[in-house]
């Protein structure tokens, strides 16, 4: 059974960093149950006793759940993971502050933003890493991806900039959306790598789209537009990786002492 477990931890790539982030994940889930306890009695009181227990499971959370631990863990470095989570955190609170602020959306405890929501945002980030970096092994070095995806960035990323206008066009006249439509349209029209930008708009999507099926369709969060979920949403956690990945890029550019420290080999 241990020859077995090894096995698959070299498989999936699973360091030391990798269990310390699976407790991390699972120590911030048991906090968040223990300081938000009435919405843990809210969620358990969904369940009714005259079912099966399995045919109510939230089969979809715990596909996700499941889906994001394996990729947190597949490579993990906590050097080079510690800019991750501190982007997607400070990236989280910024953009739940925006959209519940101009309500955009809005949560069921109507908290605006709420902070359990937060965590899920780095834990989001980590996982699309992972993801991209799977996807930039397959297509690195080709010519042809390349040059598809340079064609697909400016066709794809301009068109989800005309669908966020659409779509946050209610709330134009909110200074944090202005500053959202500024950035976004700043991050697109100045690309420093297509195809890694590319490659983090759909990985963020991707995921973006369960994500947002289920707090959709739960009644976690609702956007103005009681869509389950709306394409804008979905996409936008696409945007959202690609202004994170260029946050952290950022960092290391102008910090490159950080980079030889985040990025420097770590035993495993």
């Amino acid at each position: 059974m241990a020859k077995l477990l090894r096995k698959l931890a070299r498989i999936l790539g699973w360091t030391r960093s990798s269990y310390f982030l699976m407790s991390t994940f699972f120590a911030t889930i048991v906090l968040i149950g223990i300081v938000w306890w009435p919405m843990v009695e809210d969620y358990v009181e969904w369940f009714d006793p005259r079912f099966s227990i399995w045919a109510q499971m939230d089969w979809l959370l715990l596909g996700i759940f499941a889906a994001m631990s394996l990729l947190i863990m597949a490579g993990a470095n906590i050097r080079a993971d510690f800019l991750i989570v501190l982007v997607g955190l400070v990236g989280g609170l910024v953009i739940e502050s925006w959209g519940t602020q101009t309500n955009l959306w809005f949560y069921f405890t109507r908290e605006r933003p709420p902070l359990w929501i937060i965590p899920a945002w780095p834990i989001a980030s980590l996982s699309i890493d992972r993801m991209v970096r799977m996807l930039d092994g397959l297509i690195a070095n080709q010519a042809k991806p390349t040059k598809i995806i340079k064609w697909a960035y400016w066709i794809v990323l301009p068109a989800f900039l005309a669908l966020m206008l659409y779509f946050v066009w209610p709330t134009i006249d909110k200074s944090l959306t202005v500053t959202a439509l500024i950035l976004c349209f700043f991050l697109v029209l100045t690309p420093t790598n297509y195809r890694l930008a590319f490659l983090n708009f759909a990985a963020g999507s991707g995921l973006g789209y369960f994500l947002e099926l289920w707090g959709t369709t739960r009644r976690c969060w609702t956007y103005y537009t009681y869509e389950t979920p709306p394409l804008f949403a979905v996409l936008a956690h696409g945007m959202a990786a690609v202004a994170f990945w260029r946050v952290a890029d950022l960092v290391l550019i102008f910090r490159p002492h950080l980079k030889r420290i985040l990025l420097r080999p770590q035993a495993e």
